[in-house]
């Protein structure tokens, strides 16, 4: 019998699991929550997916997160929202939040080394953004992030968001103190990430906002994120990163020799355990009368693209390039 599709949580809100980040279940089906059925609809029907993401740079001195602060508050045009309810607004908004937030003593306790184990600054703040795709209410998107940062947060850590609309996709911006009131450092892991982007989808649909938070793989996605700077600059066609990797994927080519990259047997294999879940998830909806849904699982997992890495994404681009006149505009695959 095939391996369960499902990792039951101790909550009420149940995680789809496919993959099970490498932990098998117990054998055979279980017997599907009306939550875990929704959960597996809203994957199927690729409802938008939610995006929750930490930004590295800049965190751990004073002056950069002071001028993070202002330039999320568009240097004084926009309010900060803290997490005791007030709003900070004006040219000196980032330099009142690091005061209240005691930052400088944070600062000063990280210069005497009483604040690092690993020899490595200690960030003073972590720069988080909560967004969605375009067309998304912006306004639903701001509430969202508000109950969020309460739930997950509050009493705890100190925090500031500020929604931004001047891009397609709206998103929220969230500065969160890295040690809590009570002197304990929150550390961001994949885990957390992870949970944090289950329970923005919750509140997005808690405004009537359809959103969903599932892997990558789990969507039959390979695609692997870039760095912010990299990202915005392919999407203006002006990307060193992406044309220095176009040029070496085609002189491979050029070759006859496109070298096969480490990861794609562990891709393959990823791809070829998420559909088998997939098929699993199908026999579990059948036994429950679910057959409509079910027959949308195998859809679903018949349509997945083809389990390809970065090399072969742009080696297809190039190809397409090549026989179609009308490709050679669009940017570069990424």
């Amino acid at each position: 019998m095939p391996k369960t599709l499902v990792a039951l949580r101790s909550s009420s809100r149940p995680l789809l699991a496919l993959i099970s980040h490498g932990r098998g279940g117990p054998k055979g089906n279980l017997h599907l929550s009306a939550d875990q059925i929704a959960a597996i609809d809203r994957t199927v029907r690729r409802v938008p997916e939610v995006m929750v993401k930490v930004l590295p740079k800049d965190t751990n001195n004073l002056g950069s997160v002071g001028r993070h602060l202002d330039y999320i508050g568009r240097y004084g045009k926009l309010a900060l929202e803290t997490d005791d309810g007030e709003r900070v607004q004006g040219k000196d908004a980032g330099q009142r939040l690091l005061e209240d937030w005691d930052l400088d003593l944070d600062e000063d306790r990280k210069e005497m080394g009483l604040a690092s184990v690993s020899g490595r600054a200690p960030k003073l703040v972590h720069k988080v953004m909560l967004s969605m795709p375009p067309g998304t209410p912006a306004k639903g998107v701001l509430e969202a992030a508000r109950n969020f940062a309460r739930e997950e947060l509050a009493l705890k850590h100190r925090y500031a968001l500020v929604l931004h609309t001047d891009e397609p996709h709206p998103h929220v911006h969230l500065v969160v103190k890295s040690v809590s009131e009570q002197g304990v450092r929150l550390n961001i892991s994949p885990t957390t990430l992870r949970e944090w982007r289950r329970e923005f989808a919750r509140h997005l649909r808690d405004q009537g906002i359809a959103a969903n938070a599932t892997e990558r793989a789990v969507r039959g996605e390979t695609r692997t994120h870039k760095p912010d700077g990299i990202y915005r600059a392919t999407l203006r066609g002006d990307s060193t990163h992406t044309r220095k990797r176009a040029e070496a994927v085609a002189a491979e080519l050029t070759k006859g020799d496109l070298r096969v990259e480490p990861g794609r047997t562990q891709l393959v294999e990823t791809r070829r355990e998420v559909v088998r879940r997939w098929m699993a998830a199908n026999e579990s909806l059948l036994s429950q009368g679910q057959s409509e849904l079910a027959a949308r699982v195998r859809r679903f997992a018949k349509e997945m693209p083809p389990a390809m890495t970065e090399k072969e994404r742009v080696a297809a681009d190039l190809f397409k390039r090549a026989r179609d006149p009308r490709a050679r505009d669009m940017p570069i695959a990424r």
